[in-house]
């Protein structure tokens, strides 16, 4: 159960709506309001000298350059560029990264000598492959001096996972990424189905939804391109739900026993009642389908309420509901998993830190967060509790709130993030992959995985 929730007071209320309305209004063309300001930040940096917090950084009409994660564009174009256009009369300029090539792109920038980049948006499961390329500044003793940046009002269950590693911290939490089950609740009706609380359940109304309708509406849209934000979060939700776990007490894949077994087994099962040709379906083409009422089921990330509710993007406005991922076997409890999730860093190659860190802190204040968590289509979740807890973002999450806050409230299943994560769980997604088309049998593949993500971790 989670801990009671305080409520905000009029006056954080109060900034909090107008300064989205404030940005929304500039993001429409309405105007702009030029301001100035300054952040108490770092002086002159580099990697391995250390920020420090004493001098002030004036953010007036600084250009920062952004490396992001492709589905994060709006957020950092449309509303905290607006935003940051409008405090500070500067500039974000944003190259925006396929989800597969990110991790990858930010270590070659640094490495390959160009330097382009001033902020990197990373995901937390490359932390390690990015701190051992020495491509992100150690920003703890910057974070510890700067105590405006109120670190205890992260999210607890996010903030370590997203940021620390050996000791030290790389970033700050920007995207607190979790998973809940949308559904289509008029087809639901139509065809006689309750939200399910097991995969069993949902295996039954995917098959009933699919046979029933002749395939007019699939049972399930299941995500399942064949690289770790995709493929593996759908796996690691399902492994949570059957009581699983990636790795055991000292490291040790525990993915390849029963609970990951009947996670692969899941995924085999629901394919024929599914959206077709589920190794081809990303993020962008599950959203898609399930908008436009092809799909009545969809595991996936918890701003999708906010698109489904929006009569520009969505024919299912007020036809939706969301439930806890199911559970199955043994377990009885839902977990959740922190499936992906970034932070924002700064590059060691970047030619103005100092800048850079003051950025960092800007963007993931509060105010920022609750513009952005509260932005259809911006793909942005809270990561800070007085948003999580506040009444102006269950307004905008809606039905979605109590389910959103029971995953990021209690223990969420972390994923690795020491130095060869990403290439054990992208083994691991390959080796699901083959299990999924019929070329391995479900245990080879997994034990198979296990092999390889062994010798990726040692």
């Amino acid at each position: 159960m989670s801990a009671p929730r305080s409520t905000p007071t009029p006056s954080s209320t109060q900034r909090l709506l107008a300064s989205r309305r404030r940005v929304l209004s500039g993001a429409l063309g309405v105007g702009a309001l030029a301001a100035t300001g300054s952040l108490a930040a770092c002086g002159e940096g580099s990697a391995g000298a250390g920020l420090a917090a004493e001098e002030a950084v004036d953010l007036k009409g600084k250009t920062l350059k952004l490396m992001v994660n492709q589905p994060h564009v709006l957020a950092f174009t449309d509303l905290l560029g607006k935003k940051f256009e409008q405090e500070f009369g500067g500039k974000l300029e944003v190259t925006a990264i396929p989800y597969d090539q990110l991790t990858s792109k930010q270590i070659l920038d640094v490495q390959g000598g160009d330097g382009e980049f001033d902020v990197f948006d990373y995901f937390y499961f490359g932390l390690g492959e990015l701190v051992a390329a020495d491509a992100l500044v150690d920003l703890t003793d910057w974070i510890g001096a700067n105590t405006d940046i109120a670190t205890d009002d992260f999210l607890p269950s996010i903030y370590d996972p997203y940021t620390l590693l050996d000791g030290k911290r790389y970033g700050l939490p920007f995207d607190g990424d979790t998973h809940v089950l949308y559904y289509n609740a008029e087809v639901f009706e139509q065809y006689g189905v309750q939200p399910p609380t097991t995969w069993d359940e949902y295996d039954a109304a995917a098959a009933k939804i699919t046979q029933d309708s002749g395939g007019s509406v699939y049972g399930a849209i299941v995500e399942a391109q064949q690289v770790p934000m995709i493929l593996g979060c759908s796996f690691i939700n399902r492994l949570a739900g059957y009581g699983g776990t990636l790795v055991d007490g000292d490291g040790k894949p525990a993915f390849a026993g029963e609970e990951g077994l009947a996670a692969l087994q899941h995924l085999i099962d629901v394919s024929p009642h599914a959206l077709p040709t589920p190794l081809q379906t990303g993020f962008d083409q599950a959203n898609s389908a399930f908008l436009a009422g092809q799909g009545a089921m969809l595991d996936t990330w918890t701003d999708l309420g906010l698109k489904a509710q929006d009569p520009a993007s969505s024919k299912i406005v007020d036809k939706w509901g969301v439930v806890t991922l199911p559970v199955g076997g043994k377990n009885t409890t839902p977990r959740t998993a922190l499936d992906s999730g970034f932070g924002l860093g700064v590059s060691t190659a970047g030619k103005q830190q100092d800048v850079a860190a003051a950025f960092v802190k800007w963007a993931t204040a509060e105010e920022q967060n609750f513009l952005l968590s509260s932005t259809g289509g911006s793909g942005i979740d809270p990561a800070r509790k007085s948003v999580l807890d506040s009444a102006e973002y269950a307004a905008a999450a809606g039905k979605a709130t109590d389910v959103i806050r029971e995953g990021l409230d209690g223990e969420p299943l972390v994923w690795p993030k020491e130095q060869g994560a990403p290439k054990a769980l992208q083994d691991l997604v390959d080796q699901l992959a083959l299990a999924i088309q019929g070329e391995t049998e479900p245990q080879a593949a997994l034990d198979k995985a296990a092999e390889n993500w062994q010798k990726a971790l040692g």
